[in-house]
């Protein structure tokens, strides 16, 4: 794939989404009242879906003007930046006779209709380089790069996330790369022998199947990691992948817990409570 263009400015972006929103007009029938378009992709694949809703408010899908994917694939290489790359997914909002909304999304992997093979996210790294630390750990996983290793200062301490995000609807999002069914067990029992340093007498709601109260709601710490007892939990429970950077940090301990001192537990349980 040739390289980005130069980029385009703030004015130049706005023009060339109002051509967008033009572009799409003579695909609907003249009642139409609200339209949304979603862009998706990585390299050479792309998905775009285009539907319109009427007077009566019912959605219809139409397939989109070849002018719209070409105009929306210019405006996603003249969004380029160096150090963070560019989108790869737009939902774009047209509500009639004129006014229209654009929601970008650069760092959270699209919802695909066909998920694109590894050398598509390659070809996206490569065209649309962005800096390695803006590069999320689920699409270092899909264009086949090994996880990126944050150290952590000696003396500090990192807080392990339970989930990456939540969707509009509130439910937990995770996009890690899977782990090695083969380690799973011996990093249960790593996260499950370092100390608990703050723990509560009641169980937590598990929030991937809402039905069952067996989380476990404590505090653990290795002396570099602070996790949840939900981390754990998850991970026996649905194969839930830690954070890829924590996965690391417990291989390289050979899965062996070393002991955590008393002021090391006290500034751990500082940083939970927020003291």
């Amino acid at each position: 794939m040739s390289q980005p263009p130069t980029p385009l400015s703030e004015q130049e972006q706005q023009q060339l989404l109002r051509r967008i929103g033009r572009a799409m007009l003579p695909a609907f029938p003249p009642e139409w009242q609200r339209v949304r378009a979603e862009y998706r992709a990585a390299g050479r694949h792309i998905e775009v879906d285009l539907a319109f809703a009427g007077p009566d408010g019912q959605w219809r899908q139409v397939r989109p003007p070849m002018d719209v994917v070409q105009l929306f694939g210019q405006l996603r290489a003249g969004m380029h930046a160096a150090d963070r790359g560019t989108w790869l997914s737009a939902v774009y909002e047209l509500e009639a006779p004129a006014a229209f909304a654009v929601d970008f999304t650069a760092d959270e992997e699209p919802r695909w209709r066909n998920p694109p093979p590894v050398i598509g996210f390659q070809d996206e790294l490569r065209t649309f380089p962005r800096a390695d630390e803006r590069i999320p750990d689920w699409l270092r996983h899909r264009a086949g790069l090994p996880p990126r290793v944050e150290t952590v200062p000696p003396g500090e301490l990192r807080t392990a996330l339970v989930y990456d995000s939540r969707d509009e609807a509130g439910r937990p999002v995770v996009n890690r790369p899977p782990v090695d069914p083969r380690l799973r067990e011996a990093l249960v029992a790593y996260l499950e022998a370092a100390p608990v340093v703050l723990a509560a007498r009641n169980l937590d709601v598990d929030e991937f199947a809402p039905g069952d109260q067996d989380v476990p709601l404590n505090f653990r710490t290795d002396g570099t990691w602070i996790w949840a007892g939900a981390v754990s939990h998850y991970l026996r429970k649905h194969g839930l992948p830690p954070e890829p950077a924590l996965v690391h940090h417990i291989r390289s301990r050979e899965f062996q817990v070393a002991e955590v001192d008393e002021a090391t537990r006290d500034r751990a349980a500082a940083l939970i409570t927020g003291a």
